[in-house]
């Protein structure tokens, strides 16, 4: 793969002199417009289109909306994917319209006949998005219940309960640091107050501030089980969750990954048997990081408002999204129509 450094360098005129330092600036500036896993995506979008039409015989640049078409086409149609969907397929289109245009060369999106092959592919392939279970409190305080009294335990026992109450994605959370300003790839600060942890937040949408009050019980208090965490793992500065030795008695430097968060919610709320109507392997594929967001917005109590500022949504259809079965025949229209 290459390095991220050469994905966001387009081709620019050499700047005047005196301006080199100030060209590199920029350009570090536009490579930190993305995220390291957004970048990641973009690179093996634009390694696949390129080897499709190196297989092809086509020329990847400049951007032919012909060569795009049947490009489009054939990531539908893939027969190594054995459901293909309209997501993966626009996502794809994405990857290719940012690299065009870093490489000086724009793609057109509107152009007609993208257009037209992308709303084929859409009208044969689209799908209702395939969501991820919420967790319930019940569940919550069932999977905590599974983890040992170890460093460990008590690391994933803050993770799981932080991010239930904060309603935090999953590089929220593992982007958390002790304090302001204390690491490059931090995305945000913890501060414990009286009240409660205020959390810092440089999310999707900018920066948000996140209020997670003290809970009514010490076991199940987010809070409490942070404050543990971090006074038994010795966390004063630098990232706030990180890996622990093999031992389970000391805690590391390193941060972990916004996968580690997935894993953990997997793997309590199968130990925790949460869903066990269900076989296991489906239950598996119900829950994941974004169980626990949506958890919080499904099962918090309070008028919408709260839950749409706490989830950093910029509009309430996006945080209804995330409230499953919330409102579901809250509001009976037969009955209400007479019958």
């Amino acid at each position: 793969m290459k390095p991220a450094t050469e994905l966001t360098r387009r081709p620019l005129p050499s700047p005047p002199a005196g301006l080199e330092e100030l060209a590199e600036s920029a350009r570090d500036y536009a490579r930190g417009a993305k995220t390291a896993h957004t970048l990641r995506a973009y690179a093996a979008d634009w390694r696949h289109f390129t080897a499709w039409c190196a297989h092809h015989g086509l020329p990847p640049l400049p951007p032919d909306p012909q060569v795009i078409g049947l490009y489009l086409a054939a990531c539908a149609s893939d027969a190594r994917s054995r459901r293909p969907t309209a997501q993966t397929v626009e996502r794809r289109l994405s990857g290719l319209a940012w690299n065009f245009r870093q490489r000086g060369t724009p793609m057109d999106r509107s152009d007609r006949h993208i257009g037209e092959v992308l709303a084929g592919i859409r009208r044969k392939h689209g799908r209702p998005p395939v969501q991820k279970d919420a967790l319930s409190a019940e569940d919550l305080i069932a999977m905590v219940a599974t983890l040992g009294h170890d460093l460990r335990g008590l690391r994933d026992r803050a993770m799981l309960l932080i991010g239930f109450a904060g309603g935090l994605r999953r590089s929220e959370l593992v982007g958390l640091d002790c304090g302001r300003d204390q690491t490059e790839d931090g995305a945000g600060w913890v501060e414990i107050l009286a009240g409660g942890a205020l959390l810092t937040l440089r999310g999707k949408t900018g920066w948000r501030e996140v209020e997670i009050g003290r809970g009514s019980s010490e076991q199940t208090c987010p809070v409490a089980a942070l404050e543990v965490w971090m006074r038994l793992g010795r966390i004063a500065h630098g990232p706030l969750f990180r890996r622990v030795s093999r031992d389970g008695k000391r805690a590391l430097a390193e941060r972990l990954t916004d996968k580690h968060v997935a894993r953990l919610v997997q793997q309590t709320a199968l130990q925790a048997g949460v869903r066990g109507d269900l076989p296991e392997g489906e239950r598996r594929l119900r829950f994941a990081g974004h169980s626990l967001r949506a958890g919080l917005a499904t099962a918090a109590a309070v008028e919408e408002r709260y839950v749409q500022r706490q989830l950093g949504h910029t509009s309430a259809e996006m945080t209804r999204r995330y409230q499953r079965r919330r409102d579901r025949f809250r509001v009976n229209l037969t009955k209400a129509a007479g019958l």
